[in-house]
């Protein structure tokens, strides 16, 4: 079995994400360090795709500059192995399906276990297409992360009955981003899945700042942040990972306070 449960193992989880790549995979490389050494509980590493449909125009120019920097999934496999010689924490790919499918499942799911990938998310991939993935993810290791939405109703419960890892809650209608404010009632959403599933979810989109980290890691087992991290790769460029350390444990520590 995969590492995810150790995410989940000291309190409330940060999970950061991070496009591999963006501006070059060295800098992805440190950022990750930073993130790990400064809180971060779970890392997922987005594979740059051309059309990202889950992502606002944040994540959106992110994949583009590291598609455009040369990134290729081999790179990336390739750094992930590298970057398993040192760093401990739980990893994640966040991709989409075209991806896996265009380098072929099985090898792609295989690779994953092979580097030391725990988890896959993929955003585009229907709760009813998952058998597509579901049995070479189980077979190597590597859970397959379910995601529910506001727009899940009557599904919520099917979808977490039957959940690997970790469940990713999307907290708002709509592309990923920072919002100044998330209106779904996440509290009914986390008490179905808790109800049905027996793995931790976590909270994603939208969430930016220490207070919105505390208030939504007392509702769900941790928060999920990506596009403010992104935002701090984009404005900073090589200099960014100190920058994403600190944020990071800025967030960690409101967590902690959730617990």
């Amino acid at each position: 079995m995969s590492n995810i449960k150790k995410a989940f193992e000291n309190g409330k989880a940060f999970i950061a994400f991070i496009t591999c790549g963006d501006p070059d995979l060295e800098t992805t490389a440190k950022a990750v360090r930073a993130a790990a050494e400064n809180g971060a509980d779970l890392i997922e590493l987005g594979i740059p795709f051309s059309d990202p449909v889950a992502e606002g125009p944040v994540i959106q120019d992110a994949s583009n500059r590291a598609l455009q920097g040369g990134v290729t999934t081999d790179k990336i496999f390739d750094f992930v192995r590298e970057l398993r010689r040192d760093v401990s924490v739980p990893l994640a790919f966040m991709t989409y399906v075209n991806v896996v499918f265009s380098y072929g499942a099985e090898k792609f799911i295989s690779t994953c276990a092979d580097v030391g990938i725990d988890a896959l998310i993929l955003p585009d991939l229907p709760f009813e297409e998952k058998e597509e993935f579901l049995p070479l993810c189980r077979k190597y290791g590597v859970d397959l992360i379910s995601l529910v939405a506001p727009t899940s109703a009557d599904r919520i419960a099917t979808i977490a009955k039957d959940s690997d890892g970790f469940i990713y809650v999307v907290s708002s209608l709509g592309v990923t981003g920072v919002r100044s404010e998330i209106t779904t009632d996440l509290a009914s959403i986390v008490k179905i899945v808790r109800e049905n599933a027996s793995v931790p979810c976590a909270i994603g989109f939208g969430i930016s700042t220490p207070e919105q980290a505390k208030k939504y890691a007392a509702i769900a087992d941790g928060v999920i942040v990506g596009s403010a991290i992104v935002k701090l790769l984009a404005k900073h460029g090589k200099d960014a990972p100190q920058y994403v350390g600190e944020y990071v444990k800025s967030m960690k520590d409101a967590c902690r306070e959730a617990d």
